[in-house]
């Protein structure tokens, strides 16, 4: 037993290596500045020890302690950096490409956050989607493609919502995925959608979640998320919706963090 519970850690020390070499590797391809920053990330908290050992004089025993905390240190902060601009260079490559917002989103596994892969609107001709989803503080309109004509066809989707949550305060929040002047980034889709949990009674329309102001707080209980999920599926099975030729939005969304880092 021991044999097998040394061999099973083994094997998975040397897959996280292998995970983080390939990883670097990924990453360097695009960013020519990671090694320069990994390893100052690995070095800064190893220097800094060495000088309060020196300036304090510390004992050998100090000295030891403070070295493995430096060290580990120093792999905290190189594993932080590698995976924060390894994020950097898989938001890029996926920016652009159809699908790739929901993907992001995909991952939300907390607050009741829920967003199916398929589209409820896509233009067959522009290939311009939208894709709803729901959580605890609401409905979530999210649009790919041009703004106006994404907005348009947000505000006929949101009739439809309102359409079967008449008589409810339930706030609707529109994020338009791209790189115009209203849109937002790729990178930053989860953090707007995160954010938006509060709204204007009189106005709730947010194109930019993170210029919002103190608003109303909403909250959806467990029971209350349930039912609307459920009247919102049946909308969608009513109306349906056309995939163009060419699009399988079942498949391009499925974008996880190990596939934004090359893994």
């Amino acid at each position: 037993m021991a044999d097998k519970a040394e061999k099973s850690n083994g094997g998975k020390r040397q897959n996280m290596v292998k995970n983080i070499i390939a990883l670097f590797k990924f990453t360097y391809k695009e960013d020519k500045k990671l090694p320069w920053l990994a390893a100052g990330a690995f070095i800064a908290p190893i220097v800094v020890a060495i000088v309060l050992g020196i300036v304090f004089h510390w004992s050998v025993i100090a000295w030891i302690l403070l070295m493995i905390t430096a060290v580990m240190l120093g792999a905290l902060f190189f594993t932080m950096v590698l995976t924060n601009r390894a994020d950097r260079v898989g938001y890029a490559k996926l920016e652009g490409q159809p699908g790739a917002a929901i993907g992001v989103l995909g991952n939300i596994s907390k607050a009741g956050y829920s967003f199916p892969q398929e589209p409820v609107w896509v233009d067959p001709k522009t290939k311009d989607m939208i894709w709803r989803g729901t959580s605890n503080s609401g409905i979530y309109l999210l649009g790919e493609g041009d703004e106006q004509r994404v907005s348009r066809a947000m505000d006929r989707e949101e009739r439809k919502i309102k359409g079967v949550t008449a008589g409810s305060s339930i706030p609707v929040y529109r994020i338009c995925v791209g790189t115009g002047e209203h849109q937002v980034r790729l990178k930053d889709v989860r953090r707007a959608v995160l954010k938006c949990k509060s709204y204007e009674p009189t106005h709730h329309k947010l194109w930019i979640a993170k210029k919002l102001h103190p608003r109303t707080r909403f909250y959806l209980t467990k029971t209350e998320l349930n039912t609307l999920n459920e009247r919102l599926r049946t909308l969608q099975l009513k109306q349906g919706y056309g995939i163009p030729k060419g699009i399988d939005p079942t498949r391009a969304q499925h974008v996880n963090r190990r596939a934004l880092r090359g893994r």
